[in-house]
């Protein structure tokens, strides 16, 4: 890590997590974490039969890819489609979008925002509880 406490490899128990009552997220690289501007970029686990509410990121494009898993995705407010391993979900900036971990083990998703921002903005909901680094959701 340099003198500012960034580094180029960055593991889970590194950083911060953001709990909510349907899951957990932590960011691996933002600004803050590696220095990277352009991006911010993430592990999310949603818990079976859980997901988040619609929502979108103003002027922050997303990419969803599932790694385990299967729920169901819905964007810019059309009917859900199921998804499963080895899908890449694109959000376009402003498009209302919401996940569903619609099976029995909890769902496992990588994210990207560009530009970086959007998680300082999930970390500021009164429903996050942020854990510090190391720390395990109860």
């Amino acid at each position: 890590m340099d003198k500012l406490g960034r580094g180029y490899i960055v593991y889970g128990d590194d950083v911060e997590s953001m709990v909510f009552d349907w899951g957990t997220l932590k960011f691996l690289s933002t600004p803050e974490v590696t220095g990277a501007e352009r991006f911010s970029f993430g592990m999310v686990v949603l818990a079976p039969g859980k997901g988040h509410d619609s929502h979108s990121h103003p002027g922050v494009e997303e990419i969803i890819y599932v790694v385990s898993g299967e729920g169901e995705q819905m964007v810019d407010h059309q009917s859900p489609v199921k998804v499963r391993p080895g899908a890449s979900i694109f959000i376009p900036a402003d498009v209302d979008h919401s996940t569903i971990n619609t099976g029995w083990e909890p769902m496992r998703l990588l994210v990207i925002y560009s530009p970086a921002g959007a998680e300082r903005d999930l970390r500021d909901l009164p429903e996050c509880q942020v854990l510090p680094p190391g720390a395990v959701p109860q």
